[in-house]
């Protein structure tokens, strides 16, 4: 039901080797990974959900991977490495980065107004909104003002720029238009050049109108319908999903999300002054949204129970939920993945974080 690569967990069927498998145990337990175990199984127990996945970069030479559960529900096959899978919302950490990116080029700023952009656009769509008074940086922060909408459910009236956190995905939405309206690209392009090009990042891509997912992936399953009322378990792996575009569309693996988190942690992708813009928060009390967090400009940070502070971001959209979390210094990253969307996933996902990011013993490195 689980694996784990190479080098971290060695399974022998040959006499004499029963000191070999208590050290790799000891050594699983040490790191946290047996606790992980747990967690894992419990996530898919008793139709929490079709299956998990979680890899962990601590330091080691060799990623830890585990799961439970399976990628198909309908042959059984189980989830494995390398599998291409909707990341949702952490598209915004992607987004967030290639705007950061073109203020450091000076080809727009953070003071920017919706309607030096996008003229007329957002009280086309809105009524009541004005773009004079919303800026790129209320975009990416989510203080817009600007309701959250998901197709075929009504639009709540706007609130005064700046007041609030509010998460909503027609911040992003926007946000992407203004990165094509700048660079006269595509979004998509310009994430591929900016990030997943330079990154390596070959399974990370923001898709346009083909619905599909590269393979190896898993069957993504939901219990919702296209407006969000609940439905009977059924696979929207094909489901058209390009309303969410750059507030939740982009396609990813898990350890593309390491290699792209670890480099935004350790600043990497942006100038010294960007960075600083990117781990600006504000808070999201209030706002029914995660508890114990603060927003910047795509990504956020979570306080967990004991105490200690993680960065990175997460994402529900249909049919699939990741979290992708790491310590400040982005040198210990906790990237999983479930293939359904009717789990207690923020209890689920602190479960995940809190054996690797909480000190138990003196031996841990987390932090």
């Amino acid at each position: 039901m689980f694996g784990a690569r190479a080098g971290l967990l060695v399974a022998v069927t040959v006499a004499g080797t029963a000191m070999m498998t208590s050290a790799a145990s000891a050594a699983d337990r040490d790191r946290g990974h047996a606790k992980i175990r747990r967690v894992l199984d419990r996530a898919v127990a008793d139709g929490g959900g079709p299956g998990i996945v979680a890899e962990i970069r601590d330091g080691h030479t060799t990623p830890w991977f585990g799961t439970a559960g399976v990628a198909d529900m309908t042959t059984g096959r189980k989830r494995q490495p390398g599998e291409h899978f909707r990341i949702g919302s952490f598209t915004k950490a992607f987004v967030g980065t290639v705007a950061l990116q073109l203020v450091a080029e000076g080809k727009l700023t953070l003071d920017d107004t919706v309607a030096k952009w996008l003229p007329g656009v957002v009280e086309e769509y809105i009524p009541g909104a004005d773009g004079t008074k919303i800026t790129v940086r209320r975009l990416l922060n989510h203080t817009s003002g600007l309701p959250d909408a998901i197709p075929g459910q009504e639009t709540p009236r706007p609130e005064e720029p700046g007041k609030r956190f509010i998460y909503s995905k027609v911040n992003y939405n926007l946000a992407g238009m203004i990165v094509e309206r700048a660079t006269g690209s595509t979004l998509a392009d310009e994430i591929e050049r900016r990030i997943a090009r330079p990154l390596r990042l070959t399974g990370t891509y923001l898709p346009g109108t083909d619905n599909t997912i590269r393979d190896p992936h898993a069957r993504h399953y939901s219990k919702q319908d296209e407006t969000g009322h609940d439905a009977e378990i059924h696979d929207v792996t094909e489901m058209d999903l390009s309303w969410a575009w750059a507030a939740g569309g982009m396609i990813s693996t898990t350890s593309d999300l390491h290699r792209f988190l670890s480099a935004l942690l350790r600043g990497r992708l942006l100038p010294p002054a960007q960075q600083k813009e990117m781990f600006t928060t504000v808070s999201t009390e209030g706002s029914g949204w995660v508890p114990d967090t603060r927003y910047g400009l795509g990504v956020y940070s979570q306080k967990l129970s004991c105490g200690v502070t993680v960065w990175g971001g997460g994402g529900f959209i249909q049919g699939s939920m990741s979290y992708a979390m790491g310590n400040r210094q982005g040198t210990h990253t906790l990237v999983s993945n479930l293939n359904g969307d009717w789990n207690d996933f923020l209890k689920t996902f602190t479960d995940l974080f809190e054996p690797l990011f909480c000190p138990t013993t003196s031996r841990n490195p987390a932090l």
